[in-house]
């Protein structure tokens, strides 16, 4: 790109070229020349904007974990309509059917990025760990309106949601898994405690 020309949202800009890099090249491939080659922008635009790679890479995290915790919102809303199963059925395959599997092998993969998102994810593995909690705020509502059962332990579904989504959708180079099969591990996981018509 010309020198001089206006970028308009570069952040953005720059975090959607990345994806693209990591979905069809994966984290090995993912440098600064590759992220700008991408963006159609000068390698000097992301050192303008961030101290180091990095830094960039933490950013883009944090921004799509930024996206998990308004997708969470939006799941909360809903508890008390539709069913369990199918908002959970439905959130893991918006979670692990995005570059959620991308960024979990690029954190992975680099260990500098890991130490700089130990600073707001002491805990487990960024993006999971925010999914789980996302899927633990839902269930809890879910709970409260008597939709599942009083005992229900909603952390422990949480996490094994995660873990069974996680595997389900690993691995599988672009080709989701069948809607009916992730319907039917949720139903496993959540189907004891669901109490709703």
């Amino acid at each position: 790109m010309p020198t001089g020309v206006a970028i308009r949202d570069v952040r953005e800009q720059l975090f959607d070229a990345a994806e693209r890099v990591l979905l069809r090249a994966g984290p090995n491939a993912l440098t600064s020349r590759a992220v700008t080659t991408e963006a159609g922008c000068a390698k000097g635009v992301l050192h303008r904007h961030f101290d180091d790679f990095d830094a960039f890479l933490a950013e883009l995290v944090l921004d799509r974990i930024a996206r998990i915790t308004g997708q969470g919102a939006a799941l909360r809303t809903a508890a008390g309509t539709g069913t369990v199963v199918g908002h959970v059925t439905d959130a893991l395959t918006d979670l692990f059917g995005s570059v959620a599997l991308g960024i979990l092998g690029l954190i992975a993969s680099r260990d500098a990025l890991r130490a700089r998102l130990r600073r707001t994810t002491p805990a487990g593995l960024p993006v999971l760990t925010e999914a789980g909690a996302v899927l633990t705020a839902y269930l809890t509502a879910e709970r409260e309106l008597g939709r599942l059962a009083p005992d229900a332990d909603v952390d422990t579904l949480a996490l094994t949601l995660i873990g069974s989504g996680h595997l389900l959708f690993a691995g599988r180079e672009g080709e989701p898994p069948e809607p009916g099969t992730v319907r039917k591990v949720v139903t496993s996981v959540v189907g004891g405690a669901v109490r709703e018509a």
